[in-house]
């Protein structure tokens, strides 16, 4: 029986997600591939690894240095979450990303992104995390708060803009089973956006403009769909019970906390359920 796991995104709402995946660590949950997007890709990283705790660590450690995250990095580089200290000193210097557990774990890893010039969602395997770095930053590479990253001659955005919870492509892999991890509660639906800022800024590119206009559109009814496909018993969700009180791009340490322990409790709280859905 092979079992898949999908990763929501959401900024620091991923944070939710660490704590989910490190109540799976706990338990011993072995999943056999793995489909995420922006903060669910930079998160999802350190479960393969085996790291309880580092999202959470580094997180709490460095928000506080001006080159991590914030406005002084987006006026001198042009992307709020500094490129060179967090997504490449930080991993390979300060707290380093388990490369080698992450290989050895064999456990086939898709981070999605969004192809600003065709408009459509991307899904690449990572076979080095220091390596694709990059495809790591452009599933989590926010329109306005980031420049947009090129890779292998593409140009990419968040994954989340075309395909917010990939949950469509986990199922075309073909697992038996499936668990989806989500960063917002049940009965969360986005607002239609009229998408002025993004045909004001991405005017060169119309069908990024269209498809990132149209989400709130598709990640409502992609909602609709696994909410479908969960009591059907296709899939199994871990999601919030409750709200979590956190900005996309929050630099208070005491959310994050906030946000981890909520993941790691309704983890917890479901572990049986998720058990007996596996053993199924």
């Amino acid at each position: 029986m092979s079992v898949g796991l999908v990763l929501e995104g959401g900024g620091m709402r991923g944070l939710y997600t660490a704590g989910v995946l490190d109540a799976f660590l706990d338990a011993g949950i072995k999943v056999d591939g793995i489909v995420s997007v922006s903060a669910g890709a930079l998160f999802g990283v350190n479960y393969v690894s085996g790291q309880r705790g580092r999202a959470l660590r580094y997180n709490k450690k460095y928000i506080s240095y001006p080159n991590y995250m914030g406005l002084r990095s987006w006026l001198r580089t042009g992307n709020v979450v500094n490129k060179e200290f967090t997504y490449y000193k930080v991993p390979m210097e300060l707290d380093v990303f388990d490369e080698v557990a992450f290989e050895k774990a064999n456990i086939p890893f898709y981070a999605t992104v969004t192809n600003i010039e065709t408009g459509k969602p991307e899904y690449h395997k990572i076979e080095n995390v220091f390596e694709e770095m990059e495809v790591l930053r452009a599933s989590s590479a926010l329109p306005v708060a980031s420049k947009i990253v090129e890779w292998q001659g593409n140009k990419y955005l968040d994954g989340g803009l075309s395909d917010s919870i990939p949950v469509e492509f986990a199922r075309s892999l073909g697992f038996d089973k499936l668990i989806v991890v989500l960063t917002r509660p049940i009965d969360y639906r986005k607002q239609a956006s009229s998408g002025r800022l993004y045909k004001l800024l991405y005017k060169k590119y119309p069908n990024f403009v269209k498809v990132a206009t149209r989400r709130p559109e598709q990640y409502n009814e992609t909602v609709e769909k696994i909410i479908d496909l969960e009591n059907k018993g296709e899939v199994f969700v871990v999601r919030p019970h409750q709200a979590i009180e956190i900005g996309r791009l929050e630099k208070n340490p005491d959310k994050f906390d906030e946000a981890y322990n909520l993941g790691l409790s309704d983890a917890e709280a479901t572990m049986g359920q998720l058990q007996s859905y596996l053993a199924e």
